[in-house]
């Protein structure tokens, strides 16, 4: 196996072999735990996890997805959650409660910076429509970021899919 030493201003490249190379092909495999058979979120039982592109003219390139840790009633069965940023870039509601209460209750939404309130009100709306949740007078929704072009429809259209 070669490797490429890059340095800023270096003409050389990455051998093709190495270019799309990832850290379990090299032999370094992240965390305690192996992969599931997907390497993927929904290796975990009950997680389903959904997603939208959107793209509209030149201009719009964005996207929602949407996360649910279990297929129950997020509201009535919440789950415990923590958080790490890992930038410090981008909008990130609800993490209020993660951090004061380590646990949610609501689909995650990941979408755009812009897009971050339009993905709340979607969550917040069918979280109340969800059967049990029709006294609910309060939601903490996580919805985080990395062109407000997306409308609440398709993220509350998404979640039934997840």
């Amino acid at each position: 196996m070669s490797v490429a030493h890059l340095r800023f201003g270096d003409k050389q490249q990455m051998p093709d072999e190495l270019a799309r190379c990832r850290a379990r092909d090299l032999g370094r495999a992240p965390g305690v735990l192996p992969a599931g058979p997907l390497n993927a979120i929904t290796d975990v039982a009950g997680v389903r996890v959904g997603h939208v592109t959107l793209i509209e003219g030149d201009a719009i390139r964005t996207g929602v997805t949407a996360i649910l840790p279990h297929g129950g009633n997020l509201y009535q069965d919440r789950v415990p959650a923590g958080q790490a940023v890992g930038n410090g870039f981008g909008k990130l509601m609800g993490s209020t409660q993660v951090i004061e209460l380590g646990e949610i209750e609501t689909p995650i939404v990941l979408t755009n910076t812009l897009a971050v309130p339009q993905a709340a009100e979607a969550v917040i709306a069918w979280t109340l429509t969800q059967p049990c949740n029709e006294a609910v007078v309060s939601v903490n929704r996580l919805s985080r970021v990395t062109i407000e072009a997306l409308p609440p429809a398709q993220v509350t259209e998404l979640i039934p899919h997840a």
